[in-house]
C-alpha cells in the first residue's frame, strides 16, 4: 500500500511541474499561481524577483510575461525525495526567450523545489530558480503572434491571428476590475466609468477650472465631446487651439514647449494591457512627451474594446487595428496615410497619482 502511495505521490508531483510550465508557456499566470500553496513562493535571484503569495506570484508574472517576445520553457524530469505530507525535488529547465527591449538567450537552469499535500493535491511550497549556463548570442528564429495570445490553448498555437475585428469587442467586467487593480499597483490612478457620457462629466471633477490642457489627436476625445469641452468651452486655457494659431515656419520652438510640458493632457490610449501597462502610438511623436511625463497631470481615457491580455497584443492592435482605421481618417482628412513612427508604453507611473486612467465600460474610437 505504502509503495503505491509513493508512486502516486511521484506521478503527481511531476505532473505538478509539467503543469507549472504549462501555465508559463501558455501565460495563463492565475493558473500558475493556483499551483502554489497560500504562502508560497517564487524565488528567482537572477532576475531579480521574490514573489511570496499567490497574488505576488500572479501579479509578479504578468509583470514578466508583458515584456516577452517570445518565451519557450522546456522542463526535464529531476529527483523527488518524499517525506511524508511534504518532499523536496529538482527540476531542470532548458529555456529560450527574446524580450520587447531586445535582450534575448538560452539558459539552462534548476527549480529547487519544496512540495506540500494539501486537500488541492500536492503544491509548490516553494521554488528557487538557479541559471547554471547562459548564452545571450543573439538568436536566429521567431515565434508567431498568433502564439503569444494570453490563455490559449495548446491546440490554438498554430492557429491564424485573431482577426482584427476581435480587437473592437469590448472587455468583460471582471477584465475591467483586473485591469483597474494592476494600474494600481503600478502607481496609476484608476476608475471603471459606465460610457464616454460619465468620463465627460468625471473630466470637470478632475482639472480645476482655468487649468492649462493639451488635448491628443484622439478620436475618442472627438466621438465623447471632450474635446470640444476642453477647446471650445471656455473653460479651461486650452492649448491645442494657441497651438495651431502660431505659424508652424517661425513658431516651431514655442509650439514645441507649448505641447511638451502642460499642467494637464488627456489623451486616450491605443491599448491598455491587464497587467497594466499604456501603450500610445504616434506618427509624429509631438504628443508623446507630455504623456510620457510632461504634464504634470494626465487623464487617459480608454474604451472597452480596448483592454488586451500583454504588451506583444498590444502591438498587434496597433498595427493591425488601429493604425488601419486612423489612416484611412488621415488620408480623407489630409490626403495622406497615417504611421507608426513612435511608440509610448507606460509601465508604471513614479509619480503615483499622476496619471489618471477612466476605463470605460463601453466601446468607444479606435
Amino acid at each position: 500500500m505504502n509503495d503505491f502511495r509513493a508512486i502516486a505521490d511521484r506521478v503527481e508531483i511531476e505532473a505538478l511541474r509539467g503543469e507549472f510550465t504549462d501555465a508559463a508557456m501558455m501565460r495563463d499566470r492565475p493558473r500558475l499561481a493556483s499551483l502554489f500553496t497560500p504562502d508560497g513562493a517564487l524565488r528567482m535571484p537572477n532576475i531579480p524577483a521574490e514573489l511570496v503569495g499567490r497574488e505576488e506570484i500572479r501579479a509578479g508574472g504578468e509583470r514578466l510575461q508583458s515584456q516577452w517576445d517570445f518565451f519557450v520553457q522546456t522542463t526535464h524530469p529531476g529527483t523527488i525525495l518524499l517525506d511524508g505530507d511534504t518532499a523536496t525535488g529538482r527540476a531542470y529547465i532548458q529555456e529560450l526567450a527574446r524580450t520587447l527591449d531586445g535582450r534575448q538567450g538560452l539558459n539552462y537552469a534548476v527549480y529547487h523545489d519544496r512540495y506540500q499535500r494539501t486537500t488541492e493535491g500536492w503544491r509548490f511550497a516553494e521554488r528557487v530558480y538557479e541559471v547554471r549556463y547562459l548564452d545571450t548570442s543573439p538568436l536566429a528564429g521567431t515565434a508567431p503572434h498568433a502564439a503569444q495570445r494570453s490563455g490559449s490553448s495548446p491546440a490554438d498555437a498554430t492557429a491564424t491571428p485573431a482577426p482584427a475585428a476581435s480587437f473592437a469587442d469590448p472587455a468583460s467586467a471582471e477584465r475591467l476590475e483586473r485591469v483597474a487593480a494592476a494600474l494600481r499597483a503600478n502607481g496609476f490612478a484608476a476608475e471603471i466609468l459606465d460610457d464616454a457620457a460619465a468620463a465627460r462629466a468625471r473630466i470637470k471633477d478632475l482639472i480645476p477650472e482655468g487649468a492649462g490642457v493639451l488635448t491628443g489627436a484622439s478620436e475618442t476625445l472627438r466621438l465623447s465631446g471632450i474635446d470640444e469641452d476642453i477647446n471650445a468651452g471656455g473653460r479651461y486655457d486650452a492649448i491645442r487651439p494657441r497651438v495651431l494659431g502660431i505659424d508652424r515656419a517661425t513658431g516651431a520652438d514655442e509650439i514645441r514647449k507649448l505641447l511638451a510640458g502642460p499642467e494637464f493632457v488627456v489623451n486616450s490610449l491605443a491599448a491598455v494591457t491587464e497587467t497594466g501597462s499604456l501603450v500610445l502610438a504616434s506618427g509624429s511623436g509631438s504628443q508623446l512627451p507630455a504623456n510620457a511625463g510632461g504634464a504634470a497631470h494626465a487623464v487617459w481615457i480608454v474604451g472597452a474594446q480596448k483592454v488586451v491580455p500583454d504588451l506583444s497584443t498590444a502591438l498587434r492592435r496597433v498595427e493591425e487595428h488601429a493604425l488601419p482605421l486612423e489612416s484611412a481618417r488621415a488620408q480623407a482628412v489630409y490626403g495622406m496615410p497615417s504611421a507608426v513612427n513612435r511608440l509610448l508604453i507606460l509601465n508604471a507611473e513614479p509619480r503615483p497619482g499622476r496619471g489618471t486612467v477612466l476605463l470605460l465600460r463601453e466601446a468607444i474610437g479606435y
